[in-house]
């Protein structure tokens, strides 16, 4: 398969994904972008397009862990970032990853820390 039809489907789903999903100042959206590297997650307000929380693995203490553990400090992280706003609920944007490995680790441990989505 060539990179750029890979290209083509990742984008096309993040479309069929963002359709349906959008975030308010009440219930932002929580959208999580990963790398090869990097795990990142964003609470946005589509109402008004802006970002009102981020958090990413380079803000993470323990700089020697695995991907999967900084995933999870990201979850956490962004959460209680969220419930110092007064954020309780999100809606979650997977962004077109499937819901498996590093994106299904920020997501539960948001649950855990308290985030309702």
């Amino acid at each position: 398969m060539k990179i750029q039809e890979k290209r083509q489907k990742k984008q096309d789903r993040q479309r069929r994904v963002r359709a349906k999903i959008t975030g308010t100042k009440e219930q932002p959206r929580l959208s999580v972008f990963r790398s090869l590297k990097y795990i990142s997650a964003q609470l946005i307000d589509d109402t008004t397009g802006k970002t009102l929380i981020s958090a990413n693995d380079r803000e993470v203490k323990n700089k020697k862990a695995t991907k999967m553990e900084k995933a999870k400090e990201v979850g956490k992280l962004i959460a209680q970032k969220a419930l110092e706003k007064d954020i309780k609920s999100v809606v979650f944007d997977r962004a077109g990853y499937k819901y498996h490995g590093r994106v299904k680790a920020v997501a539960e441990a948001a649950r855990e820390a308290g985030l309702e989505f």
